[in-house]
């Protein structure tokens, strides 16, 4: 259902049949509108990244910061993580199926960015 604004006999603006719940864009804005949440995904488009190569990729973002972000991508399910060596201990992270399928929204965000010189 849309919401409309009305105005009402004494001339103020109600809200008819206001949202209640967040809207689709707002839900994927939640999933993946954290900073630097697109970014990573992005980089993580092609093949398995290990997290030290995806840091340099990020040159602007903290470790810790990554860290958290990837976590959060973790728990929502769309990236896997995968321990590839113990000692030291070495990961990768690479897109999951539900994960590529913001890739297609992330690309044409950073077309329109660059076309409107953002």
């Amino acid at each position: 259902m849309k919401s409309t604004v009305k105005t009402v006999s004494n001339g103020r603006k109600k809200v008819i049949d206001a949202c209640h719940e967040p809207c689709a864009i707002e839900k994927g804005m939640r999933l993946i509108g954290g900073k630097w949440t697109g970014s990573i995904i992005y980089h993580l488009k092609d093949e398995p990244v290990r997290f030290n190569d995806l840091c340099r990729m990020l040159g602007g973002a903290s470790k810790k910061m990554i860290d958290q972000r990837l976590k959060e991508l973790e728990a929502k399910g769309m990236v896997k993580r995968t321990v590839i060596a113990q000692r030291p201990v070495a990961v990768t992270y690479q897109l999951t199926p539900f994960g590529q399928t913001a890739l297609g929204f992330l690309e044409d965000m950073r077309k329109w960015s660059e076309q409107h010189d953002l």
